[in-house]
């Protein structure tokens, strides 16, 4: 099975007092209409934390400041095995645009399972939460 190398930014609120993360809705492919955390492939001679900053400032016009590795999510989908590096994240630069997604949402502790999220990004939802909640 062909393994595919993603990165996705949990973009929060306040680095030091999470409460809200920012959730973002499929708009293409496949996988439309799902919900996850923004980001995207790595590309050949890119490291993760620059292929994070790359594809939210494709996806939603900001430029981010990377921070803490959360984990890294191993999904199998049908046709492919996802490898998912997932990083706390802040807007550093810019206003959140949607340029290839339906709808985003701030979500906090409590609202985080109102969406549908895609698999591998709900194995990311207990470790938020607790997070949140440490910090709401």
């Amino acid at each position: 099975m062909k393994t595919v190398n993603v990165v996705a930014a949990v973009i929060c609120d306040d680095l030091n007092r999470k409460s809200k993360v920012f959730a973002t809705q499929r708009g293409y492919g496949e996988y439309k209409d799902g919900w996850e955390f923004p980001g995207g492939k790595i590309e050949e001679n890119e490291s993760p934390e620059e292929a994070l900053i790359r594809e939210i400032r494709e996806e939603l016009g900001v430029t981010i400041a990377v921070h803490d590795l959360i984990d890294i999510i191993d999904h199998d989908y049908p046709d492919f095995h996802l490898h998912m590096f997932c990083y706390w994240a802040t807007v550093s630069d810019g206003q959140l645009m949607l340029l290839e997604h339906e709808d985003a949402r701030w979500l906090d502790a409590d609202s985080l399972e109102t969406v549908g999220w895609l698999p591998a990004d709900r194995g990311l939802l207990t470790r938020i939460s607790t997070e949140l909640e440490k910090k709401g």
